[in-house]
């Protein structure tokens, strides 16, 4: 046995105080009755979307979570963008990381230890963790990881590093996947990540009102930091060679089902189709096998097999639409270090559209939960609003994937968990979701690693839920905030004119800049954040009030 120290009831009064104060700054900005799934929304999409690739991303993923699966949740703000009014208007009211406090996600069932006797102090409580059963002699734990995105490579590299015996199953090992790329500095330097993949350096962003009022935001960055743009098919096959360097083995193969374990001793047994040397995808038909672990890791995006044969419930979800398009030399300068983001009822009911610079060409696309049928005709409003930024452009890919709205209402069950999107890790708002796959799958194999004692005995449940809590804890306030930064402006064009009002000011790019690129929860500022309260009161009032500005012309 184990044990770590734990003062459960220190930590409940610290969680109170800060939801406290979350909830204090929500009905000050008329949020009351919000609820807090840690809901999400990544970046992808196309715009002349055919029908067949429309269908292609919604099959599978037409699932709505029940009413008991609400929660409070965690992440971070996207880019400077969508987290500018974001973690500016809520999460600088609230109190800076130091007196964060965990905001507890469905699922995340905390051990908690029992009360001290009376004369003892709390600081000396503990929680005894019994590990498992010892290894056979010679014999590592065996974890096989579905999945082989920024999730699933990231937890593949602890695992391998640490000795145990890893198994990654990726059946797209070239996939393109639908997504805006943007990640924040410090996850270039914390998974230590070469700029060789980074394709653009955002250091400009151009909020874009529904009337085209236009905000330029980056002026409080200093020079050395930037939003990293980057290619998931090249970052992904980054992280994967670098998992098989540490001594995973990946296999290219699509996983099928699994029998669970029917004792704590016994093994699952996975079913996959192995596509051998056939990275490509050319290959249609595959050999069956088996594979016997100890510890299955869902990392398989928002259609997970593993959270339905785990049963970890259903959710909403988003579908996310990108057009990949080259655009003259002439235009593409204009993107070199800019991204834009718009927002108004014609690009989208309840999140926002952007345009993205990558290597050579720009991404532009759109997404929605509410009006998922709608996709196109969003996709069109992106088109024409940017039509002069992009004209002449040639399509070179259409892309569209669902995307998670909040965590799985459980996300542990019989030695097998989730991480990244299958999970739910995708913030509202801003639609982040790589830094949190790939931090979540970070955190889920140090637990392994540490719990397991290097791999040398069993896990169990609570081994697993180590994770879960972790996680909970230090991204759970940031969910929140999100959530009520959607409700609040993603409901009508007027408060989206109201949102890019708040963009101009110093003190809300300070915060969400510096809160999205290092991931930690700024804004102590008593002065800024009742100028900030004050703000967004009037212009609420005055967008709601008058009639609405003539629609500008974007050049």
């Amino acid at each position: 046995c184990r044990s770590q120290d734990s003062a459960p009831s220190i930590k409940n009064r610290a969680a109170a105080m800060s939801m406290s104060k979350v909830s204090r700054t929500a009905a000050a900005l008329g949020l009351t009755g919000l609820v807090a799934p840690a809901s999400a929304f990544s970046v992808a999409g196309p715009a002349a979307v055919t029908d067949r690739v429309t269908a292609a991303a919604l099959r599978g993923a037409g699932q709505t979570a029940p009413a008991a699966a609400d929660v409070a949740p965690a992440a971070s703000a996207w880019p400077l963008a969508a987290a500018a009014t974001a973690l500016g208007a809520v999460a600088a009211a609230t109190s800076a990381r130091s007196r964060r406090a965990p905001a507890k996600l469905v699922g995340a069932a905390k051990v908690v230890a029992p009360a001290p006797r009376h004369g003892k102090s709390l600081r000396v409580a503990q929680i005894v963790v019994c590990a498992g059963a010892p290894l056979p002699e010679g014999r590592k734990l065996r974890v096989a990881i579905i999945g082989g995105g920024p999730a699933g490579a990231s937890c593949a590299i602890e695992l391998a590093k640490a000795g145990i015996e890893t198994y990654m199953i990726e059946r797209k090992l070239d996939n393109c996947k639908p997504c805006g790329g943007a990640i924040p500095l410090c996850m270039i330097e914390e998974f230590d990540l070469p700029m060789s993949i980074i394709d653009r350096k955002v250091r400009k962003m151009t909020m874009i009102s529904p009337t085209n009022k236009e905000v330029q935001i980056g002026e409080t960055l200093k020079e050395d930091e930037f939003i990293g743009m980057v290619r998931r098919e090249v970052m992904d096959g980054f992280l994967r060679d670098r998992a098989v360097e540490s001594g995973c083995k990946v296999i290219n193969g699509l996983f099928m089902t699994m029998i669970a374990p029917k004792t704590k001793d016994e093994a699952y047994v996975l079913t996959y189709n192995d596509f051998g040397d056939s990275a490509d995808g050319s290959a249609r038909q595959g050999v069956k096998k088996t594979l016997e672990v100890d510890v299955v890791i869902g990392a398989d995006g928002a259609n997970s097999r593993v959270a339905k044969e785990i049963e970890a419930g259903d959710y909403e979800y988003a579908i996310a639409f990108q057009e990949r398009m080259r655009i003259p030399e002439d235009k593409m300068e204009y993107y070199k270090e800019r991204a834009e983001m718009y927002v108004g009822e014609d690009v989208s009911p309840d999140f926002y559209a952007w345009v993205f610079p990558k290597c050579d060409h720009v991404a532009v696309g759109t997404g929605t939960v509410v009006d998922k049928k709608g996709i196109q005709k969003y996709q069109q409003g992106i088109r024409d609003r940017a039509a002069n930024r992009i004209a002449g452009g040639e399509i070179l890919r259409v892309e569209a994937h669902p995307i998670p709205e909040h965590p799985r209402p459980w996300r542990v069950k019989d030695r097998a968990t989730l991480i990244g999107d299958a999970a739910g890790y995708v913030t509202k708002c801003s639609g982040e979701g790589i830094y949190f796959a790939a931090k979540s799958g970070r955190m889920c194999a140090e637990s392994i690693v540490t719990r397991s004692e290097n791999g040398t005995r069993q896990i169990d449940d609570r081994d697993l839920f180590d994770y879960i809590n972790k996680f909970d804890a230090k991204y759970g306030a940031t969910y929140f905030v999100l959530d009520a930064l959607q409700k609040l402006f993603y409901t009508s064009d007027a408060a989206r004119e109201s949102f890019v009002d708040l963009c101009e000011l110093r003190y809300v790019q300070e915060v969400t800049f510096d809160s999205y690129l290092y991931k930690t929860v700024q804004g102590n500022n008593p002065l800024g954040d009742v100028a900030l309260l004050g703000k967004t009161l009037s212009s609420l009032a005055k967008n709601n009030l008058s009639k609405p500005a003539p629609m500008r012309t974007l050049v």
